[in-house]
């Protein structure tokens, strides 16, 4: 399996996981990349140096979800390959479950419907760890229940459940990611933003940080870029195809642990400010990396407070506008 001379499209191309993913897709000399965002939390401007690297990428401001004029820029593109990562995030689903479970659901579905009828070759569909649910026991595999406990955690596993079908019964090439907690460089900082860039924003503006809770939650933290290169690499490997595979560090952390971490980075002595738990807050998130480990021969490269010290890096550049 290549990448080269390939036509790929990438949903969700503009968001934070997305525009790294177009970066890494460039060095694998693709004939054409297209990105279809419709610029919820996507920016153009994460976009940028791909664009000079890559003069010949479309952009289309597109809501992935509608399947007809999705399947029109399949067919003008000549897409191949489709990694699908357009999403509405967990807390929006906090204020609108019913948006988010269904639009997120009808993205998935219209390219499941594209795969069946034969537009394009390939998914490669992006889950979340959030459709698990707390840990039961451990290291999460990829055999752990999906007991999401957030409407966007359901949503997650309904997709899930939703290509595994259209591969069962119709036959389409497809594999599924599900990465666990993300960050770097470009995390959305502004409405519906993460623990970690929230804490750096905070900050910089001179404000104490904020846990939610008594900050003894865990999560597996990966750097951005060797989730990317996990993804292209389920791409490449055909033993990958009808799986889901579990793209993580396979180390815990806690969030008081991780909070004191970039204070530290950052030369903050202040003290953080304790808030009430959010709703349906996971407790406990790990994962077993073994099939990854297995069927692409994955291991994580950035360590957690290297991979720190470059997004900090990265937001203290961006403020100052250099």
């Amino acid at each position: 399996m290549s990448l080269k001379n390939k036509s790929i499209l990438v949903t969700g191309g503009a968001g934070f996981i997305g525009s790294h993913l177009v970066d890494g897709l460039i060095s694998h000399e693709p004939e054409r990349i297209a990105v279809v965002d419709n610029f919820f939390l996507g920016k153009r401007r994460n976009l940028e140096e791909a664009k000079k690297r890559f003069p010949a990428l479309r952009i289309y401001d597109q809501d992935a979800s509608v399947k007809e004029k999705v399947g029109k820029i399949i067919e003008k593109e000549g897409t191949e390959v489709v990694f699908n990562l357009a999403i509405l995030p967990l807390p929006a689903s906090l204020e609108k479950p019913a948006w988010v479970f269904t639009h997120n659901n009808d993205i998935t579905l219209s390219f499941c419907e594209l795969a069946r009828e034969d537009a394009f070759d390939t998914l490669i569909h992006f889950s979340s760890s959030e459709a698990y649910g707390n840990s039961l026991s451990g290291p999460m595999d990829e055999n752990h229940p999906l007991n999401g406990t957030t409407p966007y955690a359901a949503s997650k596993a309904a997709c899930d459940l939703l290509v595994y079908s259209y591969e069962q019964t119709f036959g389409i090439d497809a594999s599924i990611i599900r990465p666990f907690n993300n960050y770097g460089p470009r995390q959305n900082d502004g409405s519906y933003a993460g623990v970690i860039p929230l804490t750096i924003k905070r900050i910089m503006n001179k404000e104490p940080p904020v846990i939610f809770g008594d900050g003894k939650q865990t999560r597996d933290y990966i750097y951005v870029t060797d989730c990317v290169d996990a993804a292209i690499r389920i791409y490449l490997s055909k033993r990958t195809r009808n799986k889901v595979l579990n793209i993580a560090s396979g180390k815990e952390v806690r969030i008081d642990h991780l909070l004191k971490m970039i204070a530290d980075i950052m030369g903050f002595k202040g003290r953080i400010l304790h808030e009430p738990d959010r709703p349906a807050d996971v407790r406990r998130h790990i994962a077993n990396v073994y099939l990854a480990e297995d069927l692409i021969d994955f291991k994580p490269t950035v360590e957690l407070k290297d991979g720190l010290k470059k997004t900090v890096a990265w937001y203290l550049k961006k403020e100052s506008g250099r």
